[in-house]
């Protein structure tokens, strides 16, 4: 859970940096520009606003790592929430509107966070879980997405090397083995959720397990 706050400022960090051109470059994610991520974070931070006043009493359903479900394809951008995220960047026209819009609900998604109670139970997609639990699941997200921001953008600063290293932890949870120790944190996240295809190299090592790859998760 303490790296909620510093991989959420860091990614917001990285944004409000970008340069205009910058984000008509292509991201990580599939069919979406560097714009329409930056979208879905505001999205993204709406929904921790919900959860995090949508209080429940019932016994938790789900923690960090089982909150995420596996499976289904690679997502191509051609579903139609994704669809509706690029249309609402392209709303935006000025990338400086779609930066402040990010900083102000980012911004106050952290300070809910901050200011909430780690073992207070909330509901979200039909589950419960303690806050604690949520905001840790939260730090896969924003790391992944961090990763996505800068695929195509060398000169933008990544994740720290705490989130990488923790995303990691949380994804060999969710799978149920362990990458080869020879890859590094972002080799095995952007190669275990089908982020980029492995190398020979790293088809060899991972063996019997890159038959398990891509790690869908949602």
């Amino acid at each position: 859970m303490d790296l909620f706050l510093p991989s959420w400022a860091a990614l917001r960090t990285a944004v409000a940096d970008l340069s205009d051109k910058d984000f008509e470059q292509p991201s990580g994610c599939a069919g979406w520009l560097v714009r329409d991520l930056a979208c879905h974070l505001v999205i993204d931070a709406q929904d921790v606003l919900i959860t995090l006043v949508t209080p429940a009493d019932a016994e938790p359903t789900v923690d960090a790592v089982t909150y995420w479900k596996v499976g289904g394809e690679p997502p191509t951008g051609d579903d139609p929430l994704d669809a509706l995220i690029v249309r609402l960047a392209a709303a935006y026209e000025d990338p400086a509107l779609l930066k402040f819009h990010l900083d102000d609900v980012g911004a106050a998604a952290g300070r809910a966070a901050e200011l909430a109670d780690p073992g207070a139970r909330v509901t979200t997609q039909d589950e419960v879980l303690t806050v604690g639990d949520y905001l840790s699941a939260y730090v896969l997200e924003w790391t992944l997405h961090h990763l996505d921001l800068v695929a195509h953008l060398p000169h933008v600063p990544g994740p720290s090397d705490a989130s990488l290293a923790r995303t990691r932890e949380l994804l060999e949870a969710i799978a149920g083995f362990a990458f080869p120790a020879s890859f590094g944190d972002t080799d095995a996240l952007l190669v275990g959720t089908g982020r980029r295809a492995p190398t020979d190299a790293e088809r060899t090592e991972l063996g019997a397990l890159a038959e398990k790859l891509p790690l869908v998760i949602g």
